[in-house]
């Protein structure tokens, strides 16, 4: 444990020396983005959506008591999808995705040796080919988060007022009533260390496999359930430090 760590903070470390210019990033940087965040955004829309709706009908569910006003549904919809819906579940959903995805293509580029060739050439890999998928999903995980929350509280709103569990201004009341606006920076801060997490840990199993097409399937595997422990684990850290 003690070896793959210290290979991985060798690994981030080599994403900050020897780079290149500012202009050969940009435009992969630009380009991560578009991949990263736009490409993600079919599947966050579809699962916050649905989120928000469930966690709405199952919090009227449990709050069954003539003692507890209705817009308290929306208030505790409103709190989790900041907390942690947006941020922690939607990085898991992200994990999958993106994880996978860059795992998945620096172990090909490994195996067929287009790492190895850009080495020659005397360009750092490492931080060519990662530093700017890094960049991009540590910038437009947060933007993420902040749709996600969104579309989560509006799933909220449609379940709650078209099944008449609240009127839309009880809801509208719920999500304003002692809202703490520094929740919304807790957020910002989780997705973007998530963010993070996911694309270093992916392009560390990545970049450094071996072998053929089916240690490409392993690494990408190894990646996602590794990036699903290191979110987990930092959102504790995180909650801790932050709450």
């Amino acid at each position: 444990m003690l070896t793959i760590l210290g290979n991985f903070f060798i690994f981030i470390n080599n994403l900050f020396t020897r780079r290149e210019s500012s202009k050969v990033y940009w435009k992969r940087f630009i380009d991560e983005c578009v991949t990263i965040g736009i490409g993600s955004v079919i599947i966050i829309s579809i699962v916050a959506l649905f989120i928000g709706a469930v966690t709405c009908v199952q919090t009227y569910a449990n709050l069954v008591s003539p003692i507890i006003p209705n817009y308290v549904v929306s208030n505790i919809v409103r709190d989790m999808t900041l907390l942690e819906l947006s941020s922690t579940f939607m990085c898991v959903v992200l994990a999958g995705k993106v994880g996978s995805n860059i795992a998945g293509e620096l172990g090909t580029m490994r195996i067929t040796e287009q790492i190895d060739a850009l080495e020659v050439m005397g360009i750092n890999s490492a931080s060519y080919l990662v530093l700017p998928k890094v960049l991009a999903a540590t910038i437009t995980f947060p933007i993420l988060a902040i749709f996600s929350g969104f579309l989560g509280i509006f799933g909220g709103y449609l379940a709650g007022t078209m099944t008449g569990i609240l009127t839309p201004e009880q809801y509208i009341y719920g999500i304003r009533f002692s809202f703490i606006p520094f929740n919304l920076v807790i957020a910002l801060i989780k997705s973007s260390v998530f963010g993070f997490l996911i694309a270093t840990i992916s392009a560390y199993k990545g970049y450094n496999t071996s072998g053929g097409a089916f240690e490409v399937g392993r690494a990408s595997t190894s990646a996602v359930t590794n990036s699903c422990i290191a979110v987990l684990v930092a959102d504790y850290l995180l909650a801790e430090l932050l709450t």
